[in-house]
């Protein structure tokens, strides 16, 4: 005796319209337009974990990387005069750039009650804890 499964024809065509969507890489996680816009860290977790198969991969990424090194260089540019206090020490010699995206996004994604706030405070959060500097 054969056991029948029936679905509705309606959820069937919805069921397979989903894993089909799912299965194809990339469709589920698309870089948003409003992701460029960079307003939290959640955003810019999205730049910066962005799929190869995504069709701005390339602008994506580098804008994940410009925007991370060029909140870290306005912080050493602030704190290079001989008065300064830093609040971020990195070890010598420094992780590469790839190295401290890495650690930011792991880091960030550990954390996610932080996804919702500025990315920047969440970058800097990310670096006081990681590499503070002896007081």
């Amino acid at each position: 005796m054969a056991l029948r499964m029936t679905i509705p024809v309606n959820r069937a065509l919805v069921l397979l319209l989903l894993g089909a969507a799912l299965a194809m890489p990339g469709v589920a996680d698309a870089v948003a337009d409003a992701d460029f816009e960079v307003k939290t860290t959640r955003s810019l977790l999205n730049l910066c974990t962005v799929s190869a198969e995504d069709a701005r991969y390339r602008e994506a990424l580098h804008f994940c990387h410009g925007f991370l090194v060029g909140a870290f260089q306005y912080y050493l540019a602030s704190v290079a005069g001989p008065k300064a206090r830093p609040l971020v020490c990195p070890p010598d010699p420094p992780p590469t750039r790839n190295e401290a995206i890495a650690a930011f996004i792991a880091w960030a994604q550990a954390h996610p009650q932080y996804m919702n706030e500025a990315p920047v405070e969440t970058e800097f959060r990310f670096l006081t804890e990681r590499w503070p500097c002896k007081r």
